[in-house]
């Protein structure tokens, strides 16, 4: 695919592609030198993905490349946890394991403090609403 048809894929503008890409959040696409950026299904899921994390979890850019960072070395522990052979060279992995979730779930955590907070916030401007108006409307009838 080219660059506009994942574009358009993931709800996304072009340069939004190629600003992740800067970032490394989003291989540069395969291409011959004169020829246009190819991408495969593998980046449009990729790219459908960081979307829906930086959406889901109102991310900015580099809190999102922090965390892609830390998911892609978690991956890499995981690699060489299958070729690992020992108890210690297993522990070592889990101990670097450790801090990479830590990471993200202060991320998440935080997010959801201030999502929380938000909340609370609209809930006591809706109860001074709904007061607000039964006394008008008691005001009413009077």
């Amino acid at each position: 695919m080219r660059i506009g048809e994942v574009a358009e894929q993931a709800g996304v503008t072009t340069r939004t592609i190629r600003y992740y890409e800067e970032r490394g959040l989003l291989g540069h696409g395969s291409r011959e030198k004169g020829e246009h950026r190819v991408y495969t299904d593998a980046d449009v899921t990729r790219l459908q993905e960081l979307i829906r994390l930086r959406d889901l979890l109102g991310l900015s850019l580099d809190d999102l490349v922090g965390l892609v960072e830390a998911e892609e070395a978690r991956a890499a522990l995981r690699g060489q946890w299958e070729e690992s052979a020992t108890d210690e060279e297993r522990l070592a992995i889990v101990e670097a394991s450790i801090p990479l979730v830590e990471r993200q779930l202060a991320l998440v955590q935080s997010r959801r403090d201030k999502l929380d907070a938000f909340e609370s916030e609209l809930a006591e401007k809706l109860s001074r609403l709904e007061l607000r108006r039964s006394e008008l409307h008691r005001g009413t009838r009077a």
